[in-house]
């Protein structure tokens, strides 16, 4: 059946889509524009399908806060080209909204939650997709709810994070600490958050790495004794390559190899496991100053005093409870 121009025009009006993708969907529906609806959703669904194993490193990050909710949510999408259309942008914000409004609890179920044209937010990022021709997905989503909540998303719309307090603090403690998440990507509020995997890796990678730096403290020191440096023998590679230089004679290329292996050994069997453990905590300490929220210095002051410190400062009762962070930019 022929179909109007008035028809295209209209359907392009009911869904954004392409006017080819609309004429195409008409005459497959033979002009009935709710069977061309879903036809045209079902090319968004066929359109990820294709697409399932392709990078959504662009899209929006953003926040909403109302009284003591906070969220953060991200619509990803591949291209900046995409990311910067108003379609997607007005998306991006109607689901951010959506999000607020109907505080879900887990991203499922905030892709179940209608928007205003009677459709899902799921049903609608497939559409998007559909009308783009590349893949969207709902990258992100997280909420809290606290006595008090603060937020921040980076200028670039790729970085934001959420922040929960046990009470109201200053304004511009708590967007300050906000943006100390989302610049400083904690790990954890504190020490006794951190994940059990995420501490017993560091401890397992602490421990082997102060056992190799004392046993080659070890193989330093003989391979000097025996007058050769150890800078021309730390792998094989320079074993030999400093030996075709000159630098290493066979014979001192051949007691190099007989000192690492002798040393090493004796060495790692004979270990002090008291010294050791004791290095290793303190690499763990320096691990929860580094990587947990209220430990790492306070990037938005004077870089030298903690986080945990600039809050004390202002409210002695104030507590982090918890926070949200996530980055379209993190490898």
């Amino acid at each position: 059946m022929a179909i109007s121009l008035a028809d295209i025009k209209k359907l392009r009006d009911m869904t954004s889509a392409g006017m080819m993708d609309c004429k195409k969907a008409l005459e497959e529906a033979a002009g009935e524009f709710k069977r061309a609806v879903e036809i045209l959703r079902e090319k968004g669904k066929s359109t990820l399908a294709k697409r399932g194993e392709n990078e959504t490193t662009q899209g929006a990050v953003l926040s909403r806060v109302n009284g003591g909710k906070a969220i953060l949510v991200c619509l990803g999408c591949e291209t900046d080209f995409v990311a910067a259309t108003p379609d997607f942008k007005a998306l991006s914000g109607s689901i951010a909204d959506a999000a607020i409004a109907a505080f879900p609890a887990t991203a499922e179920e905030l892709k179940a939650v209608k928007l205003a044209d009677g459709y899902s937010i799921e049903e609608d990022i497939t559409n998007q997709a559909g009308k783009t021709g590349e893949k969207h997905v709902l990258a992100f989503y997280g909420a809290l709810e606290a006595p008090f909540v603060s937020e921040y998303v980076h200028f670039n719309g790729k970085l934001g994070a959420i922040v929960s307090f046990s009470k109201e603090v200053p304004a511009e403690i708590a967007r300050g600490i906000a943006m100390q998440v989302a610049s400083m990507n904690p790990v954890a509020v504190d020490a006794a958050s951190v994940p059990a995997e995420v501490l017993e890796s560091e401890k397992t990678v602490a421990i082997q790495k102060t056992k190799d730096e004392q046993v080659q403290k070890s193989v330093d020191n003989a391979l000097k004794k025996a007058g050769i440096n150890p800078a021309h023998v730390d792998s094989e590679d320079h074993i030999e390559s400093n030996t075709a230089k000159g630098w290493l004679t066979a014979e001192q290329a051949k007691q190099a190899r007989e000192i690492i292996a002798k040393v090493s050994a004796e060495k790692a069997a004979n270990l002090p496991e008291q010294m050791i453990q004791n290095i290793a905590a303190g690499r763990v300490q320096k691990f929860f100053k580094e990587n947990t929220l209220e430990q790492q210095e306070y990037q938005m002051g004077d870089g030298k005093t903690a986080v945990k410190d600039v809050l004390a400062a202002a409210d002695k009762d104030a507590k982090i409870l918890a926070f949200y962070r996530f980055s379209l930019t993190d490898e």
